[in-house]
């Protein structure tokens, strides 16, 4: 097991590597998408998987954008819209129905389905009746397994106890708290109050529901952190024990997302006590006895990310870690990405662009790519240094029928300054990521995306501390 505490980390070092970078929920990232891949290459993608094997023996994930929020959190990068219409919501189901039909009609009714994930915005805004209306849907098209994963974003100021009920009812298994801080003068500095007591209650009548994961998120690097209030918050999440903690560092890109302009860059942490935070939380969630899954996820050791880890079947994609490696993905409603074989998609990221391409009988598809051999290749490797924290050449060689150290050997050479830092251990069958190195596994991944050749295109991602 990884021990965080155990791995200083030198100013020189942080300094260095406070670079931007991708976070590579997928490979290519999605600023490589082109538009010239259009609906009709995603039907193509569709259409391989039904005449293909994968279509009767892997399940499908599915991903359901919700962008209604009732007020703005001004940290947020996410695709939203904020209103207190609700009655936005009913066109919008109306429209999400339209595009669940034309995904049946190219895969077929019934296709199994062990993951589901509502994102958003918060899904929350959804009214109860809304949210069974979806469910019935997707239920009506899809076939949802039994045992599978089907969890739930959750804005904690939008839900009580009678809520969690009709979520149980509807099937949902796993849900995730947005907590971010508990620190009132951070929440205020971000436009998101929420009392730490409203949050506890939330987690205590979920559990005597009985869902069988709660995981929480929580974001270091927002303005007014300090380490100190940090711990804190730290000390707090130790008594709500969530099953699975996701830990994000915030990334300032107001250029980019209008809301974070309300952000004062001066009140923003230095990357020195942004890695003092990272090293903190670490320290404190393995000693409380979670596994560290990886880049910015915890899990208990009896939760199915611990598992899925110890058995070498984790997976990133657009939501993170996750416990299905290849299993293709089917994002559903405005914005949403996907990805099936070797392509991924994305959805239009205006509602009126997304509901005029589905009053014309399309998949409101504008940007994608398919992906190339290297880009497969590429994608393999950069997966296991980010999901297993190790990289087999054999593995490589074996499946992609290449010599590893001939077809990366300009790679290979740059990682030797990463092993005089300690953050890589190279030797003649592979690469092992440090204790140390787990600080800066975005940075070992960089290496090889072969993609990152200019500061102008880096300066698209946020910081990797």
């Amino acid at each position: 097991m990884l021990e965080a505490a155990a791995a200083p980390i030198s100013e020189s070092l942080i300094r260095q590597y406070d670079v931007s970078g991708p976070r590579y929920t997928s490979y290519p990232t999605a600023d490589r998408f082109v538009e010239a891949f259009s609906s009709q290459d995603y039907i193509q993608a569709l259409e391989q998987r039904r005449n293909g094997a994968a279509a009767m023996t892997l399940p499908l994930s599915l991903y359901v954008h919700i962008p209604f929020c009732e007020s703005l959190c001004y940290y947020c990068a996410c695709n939203k819209i904020i209103t207190k219409h609700h009655d936005r919501a009913a066109a919008y189901l109306k429209y999400l129905s339209r595009e669940i039909d034309l995904h049946v009609a190219h895969i077929g009714q019934g296709q199994a389905i062990s993951q589901l994930h509502l994102g958003g915005g918060s899904p929350t805004f959804l009214s109860d009746a809304e949210l069974r209306e979806l469910m019935a849907v997707l239920r009506r098209s899809f076939s949802l397994t039994p045992g599978g994963e089907y969890s739930i974003e959750i804005d904690p100021r939008t839900i009580d106890a009678s809520r969690l009920d009709v979520l149980a009812e509807l099937g949902f298994n796993r849900l995730s708290f947005g907590v971010q801080d508990f620190d009132p003068a951070v929440q205020k500095a971000v436009h998101r109050v929420q009392p730490a007591e409203q949050v506890f209650a939330l987690v205590d009548a979920a559990r005597q529901r009985g869902f069988e994961s709660v995981n929480v998120d929580l974001i270091y690097g927002l303005p007014e952190q300090t380490p100190e209030s940090f711990d804190r918050t730290l000390a707090q999440i130790g008594q709500l024990r969530p099953d699975r903690i996701a830990l994000y560092a915030y990334a300032h890109l107001p250029e980019r997302f209008k809301p974070q302009r309300r952000i004062s860059s001066v009140e923003i942490p230095t990357a020195s006590a942004k890695v003092s935070m990272l090293s903190r939380s670490m320290a404190s969630f393995m000693e409380a006895g979670y596994v560290y899954i990886g880049m910015d996820h915890f899990a208990l050791p009896n939760d199915s990310l611990s598992i899925a880890k110890r058995q070498g079947r984790l997976h990133r994609n657009f939501q993170g870690y996750s416990t299905q490696p290849d299993c293709d993905l089917i994002g559903l409603g405005v914005s949403s990405i996907g990805r099936v074989g070797a392509t991924y998609s994305q959805n239009a990221k205006t509602l009126e662009e997304y509901y005029d391409f589905l009053n014309q009988g399309q998949f409101p598809v504008v940007r994608g790519l398919g992906l190339s051999r290297d880009d497969l290749v590429r994608r393999a490797v950069i997966m296991a240094l980010m999901c297993q924290g190790r990289l087999s050449f054999e593995s490589i060689e074996l499946a992609y029928l290449l010599n590893f150290k001939e077809y990366f050997a300009k790679e290979l050479e740059t990682l030797k300054s990463q092993v005089e830092q300690g953050l890589v251990e190279l030797d003649g069958s592979g690469i092992k990521v440090t204790e140390k190195g787990w600080f800066f596994v975005r940075a070992v991944a960089m290496v090889f995306d072969c993609y990152l050749q200019s500061d102008r295109t880096r300066a698209k991602f946020s910081k990797i501390l």
